[in-house]
């Protein structure tokens, strides 16, 4: 409220007869004098309290503040360690929000774990506001009682990717792979699960083995998490949870992920009727009621009766009714009382707001540091760096406020919001859900990155903002979706040849930028069709550069985890680890092998059960093409499909260092698309492809048998690619 209109409201109160109390007194009390009602943002009500005389037995909590925010504990019991993490305390449904509880499998003999609360404990398991879900691969689970009763049971496994290792998860349901969710039972205080191993295929690779053959031994078979349900009904806390299971034995230093889970709760053990002739009872005020649980344990809890509100386990805890209230009201006398009131009003106004304001400012303060702000600020030049820094003020004016009709697209990961800025800028701008210390480096790494970077074919970089719990970035505006969603159509035409061509030229154009023009070597390591971006005259972007890494001049590569995706993803970056720029040639391959067949690498499987570039690479070893060309390429094309087949090839050779540059594919793309070439003859075209023919033409029908047959082992995939790739010399 601006501060005119505080004070027509004062003078307005005051020339009516006075101020009333009620506009300046504090909410009921929900703790008893002198003790803590308050940690961090979680409300502290009695039963619940931190020292002794401030609670009921069994709902001891505890303050820690040595956090930035303070935070706010379950007492363990006799347990060393403090206990969950509170994150709300709701008298009228009688819960506790906190961390949920996890158990972490490790993979060999039957496990087991019990789930149990004591007798004499407040809290119970609650069937009706949690799920079970049990996340991992190659597990089966049964539960049962502790008499031994069993009353539910589900298994999971991840199919895995013969060529790759890579594991299939679903993006947003828990139906047995990657995680399982069996059914329990309301009103149970404690029960038992018991976890064994499924077949080793079943089980989900953490690790890449040494050989391909052999099927690695992961690191955690599963982990046990009680959810809640309303948490747990969106879809991308599955893939996430599934995700961070995964990432885990790579990252054992990520930051937990946390899971939401509902503790139920009641006072005693007895029904009200019973309860009320105890001395110990615990509805203390004299307008509350006694309600048994129905949470399935027995128990009685308390509320307010109706027209009341407050706290009904203390003393005059419940207050609300207009007589209650008009007998507190107490009217000014005077014009000297009347002015002090209004004075105390204006104070009050203005403290609150500064206290608020001092607290945004500590916390944007806090995120702009654990965001890398500082880290930013020597990766890039510090007066670039200052003007890229947004703040989240301008963010949110021109998001409005991060408006759900803004929104342009998203996934599990984050969400983009179209924003406009107050130079009538339209942009757009990236916000991940997720906050974990990899992921905020790679923010970083991306913002570091994309400013060093200037090229038609590059989405440009606008800024960022650090000012938020999970860091923004600021795009240009590109409005006519991705590549892959103009390739992969429901209707029979696609893009044209000629736009397929076209932006095939433009990609290789700036990956051949990236690696050999900017001011150092960026390998993208994520080049796929749905991170190319087309504008209104399908002018291809290229984005995403989260997973980027820069190289000096004078180094050929670097070692360094894997990251990637699926169907795209270098295998000798894969199995060795050593990242050069001849992965994104690889990658490149791949994109042009879906240009031409319109197949999605992540998903193709033939009959052959081989990869969408093994079954290709085989056709055209067989001189075969137009069995897996799409139709309209295969109509508009012509002779042209073989040749951006056979750079296709190139790209895709098992070893690097037989890989052309992304310059010389560059070249021959756009060598095509001049008229000059239209009529180019096996004198002009490369060596590889002469090769090629001449080696295809010599199969026997015999030959090209065999080589169907065996063209699912390695050694024989192998072989063909040395047979298809017999000139290896390439210009670099």
């Amino acid at each position: 409220m601006r501060r005119p209109a505080m004070v027509a409201v004062a003078v307005a109160l005051f020339l009516a007869g006075g101020v009333t109390t009620a506009a300046v007194a504090s909410s009921p009390s929900i703790a008893f004098p002198g003790c803590t009602s308050k940690c961090g943002d979680v409300d502290i009500p009695y039963p619940f309290g931190t020292t002794p005389g401030c609670y009921r037995p069994g709902f001891m909590v505890t303050c820690n503040e040595t956090y930035l925010l303070p935070k706010l504990f379950l007492d363990n019991g006799d347990s060393p360690g403090p206990g969950p993490e509170v994150v709300e305390i709701s008298l009228t449904n009688s819960t506790v929000r906190v961390d949920s509880w996890v158990s972490h499998f490790v993979s060999g003999n039957t496990s087991h774990v019990q789930l149990a609360m004591s007798r004499s404990s407040p809290f119970v398991l609650s069937a009706k506001a949690n799920s079970l879900v049990i996340v991992g691969c190659g597990f089966r689970v049964v539960l049962d009682i502790v008499d031994g009763w069993t009353y539910g049971s589900c298994a999971s496994f991840c199919p895995v990717n013969n060529s790759t290792g890579e594991p299939f998860l679903p993006d947003t349901v828990c139906n047995g792979i990657g995680c399982c969710q069996p059914s329990i039972p309301v009103g149970l205080l404690s029960f038992r699960i018991e976890l064994s191993s499924l077949d080793v295929a079943g089980r989900c690779p953490i690790t890449p083995s040494p050989s391909p053959s052999l099927a690695p031994e992961p690191a955690f078979n599963a982990s046990v998490h009680m959810v809640e349900q309303e948490w747990w009904s969106d879809g991308s806390h599955v893939y996430g949870l599934q995700q961070y299971f995964l990432d885990l034995p790579s990252y054992p230093d990520m930051s937990p992920f946390f899971v939401p889970a509902i503790a139920a709760w009641t006072l005693g053990r007895f029904p009200c009727e019973e309860a009320a002739q105890r001395p110990d009872f615990g509805c203390l005020s004299k307008n509350s009621m006694c309600l048994n649980s129905t949470n399935g344990a027995d128990g009685y809890v308390c509320r307010c009766n109706d027209g009341y509100h407050g706290n009904p386990y203390m003393t005059n805890g419940c207050q609300g009714g207009g007589g209650r209230l008009a007998a507190g009201i107490v009217f000014s006398i005077g014009v000297g009382s009347g002015i002090v009131i209004l004075l105390l009003v204006l104070a009050m106004f203005f403290v609150i707001k500064k206290v608020k304001d001092q607290k945004a400012k500590r916390m944007k303060e806090y995120f702009f540091k654990q965001n890398r702000g500082l880290l930013l600020q020597q990766l890039v030049d510090r007066d670039i760096a200052e003007r890229m820094i947004f703040s989240l003020e301008e963010i949110e004016t021109a998001t409005n406020k991060f408006d759900g009709t803004r929104i342009l697209g998203g996934g599990g990961h984050g969400t983009v919001y179209k924003g406009i800025l107050s130079d009538q800028h339209v942009v757009a701008i990236k916000k991940s859900k997720t906050v974990m210390k990899r992921e905020i480096d790679e923010f970083i790494n991306e913002v570091a990155i994309l400013s060093q970077i200037n090229h038609r074919n590059v989405v440009k970089l606008f800024g960022c903002c650090l000012e938020t719990e999970v860091p923004l970035l600021v795009y240009e505006f590109i409005s006519n979706g991705t590549l892959y969603a103009h390739l992969h159509t429901d209707g029979p035409q696609s893009l044209s040849w000629e736009n397929r061509l076209r932006i095939a030229s433009e990609v290789a154009s700036s990956l051949a930028y990236l690696h050999s023009s900017a001011l150092i070597s960026i390998i993208h390591r994520d080049v796929k069709t749905s991170n190319i971006l087309l504008d209104d005259r399908l002018t291809a972007k290229v984005s995403d550069f989260g997973a980027s890494r820069g190289i000096a001049i004078d180094q050929s590569g670097v070692t360094t985890a894997i990251q990637g995706t699926y169907g795209y993803l270098d295998p000798e970056y894969y199995y060795a680890g050593r990242l050069t720029e001849k992965s994104d040639v690889y990658s490149f391959g791949v994109m042009l092998v879906e240009l031409l067949t319109r197949k999605k690498p992540t998903v193709y499987v033939p009959s052959e059960g081989v990869s969408l570039v093994a079954h290709f690479m085989s056709l055209l070893n067989k001189d075969r093409l137009s069995e897996i060309l799409d139709a309209q390429v295969s109509e508009e094309a012509g002779d042209k499909a073989n040749e951006v087949a056979a750079i296709a090839a190139m790209c895709l050779r098992m070893k690097g260092e037989d890989r052309p540059t992304m310059r010389y594919v560059e070249t021959k793309l756009q060598g095509l698309q001049s008229a000059e070439n239209n009529t180019q003859s096996d004198t002009e075209m490369p060596e590889y492809l002469v090769g090629l023919r001449r080696k295809t033409s010599q199969l026997s029908s015999k030959d090209a048998a065999h080589a169907d047959k065996e063209g699912k082992s390695n050694s024989r995939r192998y072989s063909l690619e040395e047979a298809m790739l017999l000139s290896a010399s390439l210009q670099r």
